[in-house]
């Protein structure tokens, strides 16, 4: 996957970034509430983790020419620009970092590596159904898992199974778009479009809601 900035819309844009690349990267950016939570930060991978997202996050915002008004997480996890301006998702996963952002609309984003063991544990995060058109590709399975995780943090809340409350249309590993919806939940009945990109061993998928 290469380090890339694009602009979903006049109103979105995303970023990735490579973790190592980024380390070295200025943060004077951040907000002062924001260099605070760094200088918290005690684990090194944790560090570069956050600093790559940030970064993304930062990049975003300069592809739409909007200011950088820093970032902070709600009790569900969920992050928020402080002006109260806009929505955002952040994700990192390996040697990468993601960010999305949307003027007025919810959004979320979701980095995974292809891996084997998403098959085995494919009953733990997809329906009956969802496994029986999955069959045994990891890709597939890699890409429902991103696509749900997409979706969860779209909606922002706590207390919704990725099994049981978010379900899948069937899709093959040539779709860029796949659909879901939650269900069985107070969030029922909310539909989700999920864009994905997968290249060489890794999967990005991002939806607007």
């Amino acid at each position: 996957m290469l380090t890339k900035i694009e602009k979903i819309s006049p109103l979105s844009a995303f970023a990735i970034n490579n973790i190592k690349s980024s380390e070295n990267s200025s943060m004077d950016f951040l907000s002062f509430r924001e260099k605070l939570s760094l200088a918290n930060i005690g684990h090194p991978q944790k560090r570069k983790e956050w600093k790559a997202a940030r970064l993304a996050i930062k990049n975003t915002l300069d592809n739409l020419e909007l200011p950088y008004p820093g970032f902070y997480k709600d009790q569900h996890g969920k992050s928020h620009s402080m002006d109260g301006a806009g929505h955002v998702s952040l994700t990192h996963h390996g040697d990468w970092a993601a960010a999305i952002f949307h003027k007025d609309m919810p959004v979320g984003i979701d980095l995974e590596s292809v891996r084997e063991k998403t098959v085995p544990l494919g009953p733990k995060y997809l329906d009956p159904l969802e496994i029986d058109f999955l069959g045994k590709d990891p890709l597939l399975y890699t890409m429902a898992w991103s696509v749900k995780e997409s979706i969860f943090k779209c909606q922002g809340k706590k207390g919704i199974s990725l099994r049981q409350n978010i379900i899948l249309a069937p899709f093959t590993t040539n779709d860029k778009i796949v659909n879901g919806k939650i269900h069985g939940s107070d969030f029922s009945d909310h539909y989700y479009q999920v864009v994905v990109h997968s290249e060489n061993d890794m999967v990005l998928t991002y939806t607007v809601w």
